[in-house]
């Protein structure tokens, strides 16, 4: 599909690749949740589908802390405090970590559940001129830095999800 560049096709696409990979979520079973046998953010690790779901959260959560830091007029950083583009491996561990106490599959599904409702709701606040009509992070408009943080994660962890649902198939 098309990138989006209006405000109702990016909701449109959050929504739609949401429920695609909220479906498969619900096809892991909490036993095997926490079982680390999908291939890593970081190159040699491996992750769990909790740690992917913590993943997403640590994005989302990202997302939404760039909006708090502009409304209260600071200088926002990208992509974390801490890190640059070119260590999101390490950005993706430090989510892992941050996330690691919750051991309950389903409480964690839940607050990636109200993470994208507050993404949604982010969204929802911005017109379609200011989400896609200026620069908002060098040559990225904020409707896309938005899409490239929600929607493309959501489908590359989808993607990812296909090969643990495959491996826990019954042969």
């Amino acid at each position: 599909m098309a990138v989006p560049e209006s405000k109702a096709a990016l909701l449109l696409e959050m929504e739609k690749s949401w429920q695609l990979l909220r479906k498969k979520l619900a096809r892991i079973p909490a036993e095997h949740a926490f079982i680390e046998t999908l291939d890593g953010h970081a190159s040699g690790t491996r992750m769990s589908a909790a740690n992917l779901v913590s993943y997403l959260l640590g994005w989302g959560e990202q997302v939404l802390t760039w909006h708090q830091q502009e409304e209260a007029g600071e200088e926002i950083i990208f992509p974390a405090a801490g890190y640059k583009w070119n260590e999101l491996g390490k950005l993706a561990q430090a989510y892992y970590a941050k996330y690691a106490a919750i051991t309950s599959w389903s409480e964690l599904c839940a607050r990636l559940d109200e993470n994208h409702r507050q993404l949604l709701s982010l969204v929802q606040r911005y017109s379609d001129s200011e989400l896609y009509q200026c620069p908002w992070y060098g040559k990225w408009t904020r409707g896309r830095m938005i899409q490239f943080n929600t929607v493309s994660p959501y489908k590359n962890a989808g993607t990812r999800l296909n090969v643990l649902l495959k491996q826990l198939a019954p042969a």
